[in-house]
């Protein structure tokens, strides 16, 4: 019978065996501590975005299955394809585009016009452009401060739905009540979401901090009357240096966003096929439809 005998340093010995649990080990702890600031970093995300688009007795339960997958894509695609776009008008067409509405996008196959309404597509599409710097950085600074946290509550699915809800609604509005300019922007679909937000703002407002509360509800107002008086001055009051486009897009998109944007934001944690409210929103949404389908083939007085 043999005896081995370890004559190293105990001190060594020590160093040595911590050295080799942390090869065993180490990546293990080090994917763990990562993940783990992963999911406090995601869950005070959460937190915050929470404080702001729920009241206090949802939060607990919307905390619950929160994660940050998939991320706010819908908002973020949409934004890139619009800033894109203008890029394209502005940069490289003839046709500079960086302060009003020029030619360039006028002749645009994406834009609005009464004399092209028979091309569908237009009624959607006119969000992809826009009349100058000043009109797409105001979208996209409401698009996005509204948009992304909203999609991290709500997934892109209800956002797009009631985005593209106000997009209709707002070129629909128009033919109706503008019906000889043509319309650009994304302002239709941006409304709808201040619409929905403002509306949950106001419903749960005795829940919410008092002054949290008084402080979205004047934020709202204050931007939209700052963007519908701009809107307002350069349709009617603007020296007329260029094309006129319709400010009726804005009125139209808040609407979609009260009716159809309340009722989506407000069911977050419920199926919306059984809320009685969206199904009514919904009817009465396409009631409006038909009747704007109709009117721009039989009454519009646009040629």
């Amino acid at each position: 019978m043999s005896t081995e005998v370890d004559f190293r340093d105990p001190e060594n010995v020590e160093e040595e065996e911590e050295e080799e649990e942390e090869e065993e080990g180490g990546d293990g702890t080090g994917d763990e501590e990562r993940g783990s600031k992963a999911c406090s970093w995601c869950h005070r995300l959460h937190l915050s975005v929470s404080k702001w688009m729920l009241p206090p007795h949802a939060r607990d339960r919307y905390l619950e299955r929160a994660n940050c997958l998939p991320p706010p894509i819908f908002i973020i695609l949409v934004s890139i394809a619009e800033i894109s776009v203008f890029i394209y008008y502005a940069v490289w067409k003839p046709q500079k585009q960086w302060i009003t509405l020029g030619d360039g996008v006028w002749n645009s196959p994406f834009i609005y016009r009464p004399d092209k309404r028979e091309e569908a597509w237009r009624f959607i599409s006119y969000m992809l452009v826009h009349a100058g710097i000043q009109h797409i950085v105001g979208n996209m600074f409401m698009q996005l401060l509204l948009g992304i946290p909203l999609e991290l509550v709500h997934k892109g699915l209800r956002v797009g739905l009631v985005y593209l809800s106000g997009v209709i609604a707002g070129s629909l509005a128009s033919s109706i009540f503008d019906p000889t300019l043509g319309l650009v922007g994304a302002s239709g679909g941006v409304y709808a979401l201040m619409g929905g937000y403002f509306m949950n703002a106001v419903v749960n407002f005795k829940e919410m901090i008092p002054l949290f509360g008084i402080f979205r509800i004047i934020f709202i107002v204050l931007v939209v009357s700052i963007d519908v008086g701009f809107a307002l001055w350069r349709r009617f009051w603007a020296p007329t240096s260029g094309h006129s486009v319709s400010f009726v897009a804005h009125i139209g998109g808040g609407l979609a966003g009260i009716t159809i944007g309340y009722t989506v934001f407000s069911s977050y944690s419920a199926s919306l096929i059984k809320d009685p409210r969206f199904w009514v929103c919904i009817l009465a949404y396409l009631a409006c439809v038909v009747f704007a389908v109709l009117f721009n083939i039989f009454l519009s007085p646009a040629q």
